[in-house]
């Protein structure tokens, strides 16, 4: 493989891979390639099967443009997470969508670190091509080499069908995870002609990515091709039983009228009729209708279980969320955004043993902190426990009871949405890590400018390729931050100044230990 200059018409450098030639753009040190196929159009009869590898093509392919994205209800405004989608996906959804962008420091025999990001959107939208994942400041400031992927999201991604169809459409319900897979492997077998080094692979991802990264931990087709993980606000307690996608099949289709015995009308149906009629359903309890499935094929065992049986061995792991995670989604719900002590009561029952001593709990620590204790921040609060930092504490300490090495996070930067009601939300930090908080003034208007903002993304940006250099996220200017363990619980706290805690917000997690609750994003227990 090889790769050279050709400065024609702004387009810079010319990298061979394995299927053929593929030339990008070149601006301020960083070398980009976008919209390259990892894999096969998943069409037709390939539709709900797994990955094949893409056909090799002839003379140099252009690699200029994010490309196409998986089919996923079309976005005009998503209010303040408008950023995560590409809003041309309207006109660029597409089910021959396994791409990948590459950003490099330079196409060399440097061997540098290699983080591969695996976007969110609640395994129903979002794309790694995107201008809020461009990697070229990771890239640039930590000297490694970042990869933006895409994978099947939806029904098309997540929809288990083997059962229903009596082996006919033979789909776990992990077809989106087996495309990470394959995106693993065209990496492992590449990046090495893109300045990268295959034996040292992070792979990051936010919200349903972190919980793909989750899954991929206890994937056994996943072993070996990489050797780090970063999850951000999300872990290893999201997935669906055998049962439930089952359950959730049998939902959509006879909500799409078409027997499960009629394996040719599945394959024949118009993406976006697939699409609309998904988006539209709920599956009984709540929760997350498309997510990881445990099939006894891809995936063996719930996450969290794998990795408490050894999984996850040998694969450090930073793990953490938003200080606020779960208030832009409160006060962005009808349902919750002017709750009263008895709609927080039903809310919390829904999900949590009793919940009176709970909700009281949180009352008497937040008051002891001056914060506020109205019925919606309480939920709030709770739920941003319940659904993300439990979870990646549960993560953390499955690890440290094996002798594993994770190390622990809480980002809190806030946002200045409206005029900071949100604190720190859900996705807020993704601007910092790729350095693209400020791209535009939209951006900012989410993430925040000026030189905190800045200062932020910096450190962030330097815990992250140290991680992914050695394993441990400690810097210069954290260097105190140690592995998790159930004595001092290390924390990196990203604000400015950034700092170390022991143990923050002890009291709140207290409340939970040897409480029983529903799964994150599964549907409700009581």
């Amino acid at each position: 493989m090889m790769a050279r200059w050709r400065g024609i018409n702004g387009v810079g450098m010319i990298v061979e891979t394995r299927y053929g030639k593929v030339e990008g753009t070149s601006n301020d040190g960083v070398h980009a390639f976008k919209g390259i196929p990892f894999a096969a159009p998943p069409v037709g009869e390939g539709r709900w099967r797994p990955p094949q590898p893409p056909e090799p093509w002839p003379g140099i392919r252009a690699a200029t443009d994010w490309g196409k994205q998986a089919w996923q209800p079309a976005v005009e405004n998503a209010g303040m997470l408008s950023f995560v989608f590409n809003i041309r996906n309207a006109a660029f959804r597409d089910e021959d969508c396994l791409q990948l962008n590459v950003f490099t420091p330079g196409a060399d025999t440097g061997r540098r670190p290699v983080l591969v990001w695996i976007h969110g959107g609640g395994f129903q939208g979002g794309t790694g091509g995107t201008p809020v994942y461009d990697g070229s400041n990771l890239a640039r400031r930590g000297d490694v080499v970042v990869v933006t992927i895409n994978y099947r999201v939806g029904a098309l991604g997540w929809l288990n069908l083997n059962e229903l169809t009596g082996g006919r459409i033979p789909a776990t319900g992990n077809e989106g995870l087996l495309d990470q897979v394959e995106a693993l492997r065209w990496i492992r077998d590449n990046i090495a002609a893109f300045g990268g080094d295959p034996g040292n692979v992070t792979i990051f991802g936010e919200s349903a990515g972190a919980m793909s990264v989750g899954a991929l931990l206890a994937a056994p087709l996943a072993e070996g091709l990489f050797h780090r993980g970063i999850l951000i606000s999300g872990a290893t307690s999201t997935a669906n039983t055998l049962a439930r996608s089952v359950e959730i099949a049998d939902g959509l289709l006879r909500k799409l009228d078409v027997p499960p015995s009629d394996a040719g009308k599945l394959l024949a149906l118009e993406p976006e009729a697939l699409i609309e009629a998904a988006s539209g359903y709920r599956a009984a309890g709540g929760g997350m209708s498309f997510q990881p499935c445990v099939d006894g094929a891809v995936l063996n065992e719930f996450p969290l279980d794998a990795v408490k049986n050894g999984a996850a061995d040998g694969i450090p792991v930073l793990v953490g969320t938003q200080r606020d995670e779960w208030r832009g989604f409160t006060l962005n719900n009808p349902q919750t955004a002017n709750l009263d002590d008895a709609g927080l009561l039903a809310e919390v029952s829904r999900n949590v043993e009793d919940p009176a001593s709970l909700i009281e709990g949180y009352r008497r620590i937040r008051d002891g902190r001056s914060v506020a204790t109205d019925p919606t921040s309480l939920f709030a609060a709770i739920e941003t426990d319940r659904k993300m930092r439990m979870p990646a504490i549960d993560l953390a300490e499955a690890l440290a009871a094996r002798g594993e090495s994770a190390h622990h996070y809480i980002f809190a930067h806030e946002s200045p949405w409206e005029g900071g009601r949100l604190g720190s939300p859900h996705a807020i930090i993704i601007g910092f890590v790729f350095g693209t908080h400020a791209m535009s003034e939209e951006s900012a208007a989410f993430f925040g400018a000026g030189r905190a903002a800045d200062a932020v993304s910096a450190h962030l940006q330097d815990a992250f390729c140290r991680f992914a250099r050695t394993g441990s996220p400690s810097t210069d200017a954290m260097e105190d931050w140690e592995p998790y363990d159930t004595q001092r619980r290390s924390t990196g706290i990203f604000v400015d100044p950034v700092e170390v805690e022991s143990a923050p917000y002890d009291e709140d997690r207290a409340l939970w230990v040897g409480r029983e609750v529903s799964l994150p994003f599964g549907p409700s227990r009581w």
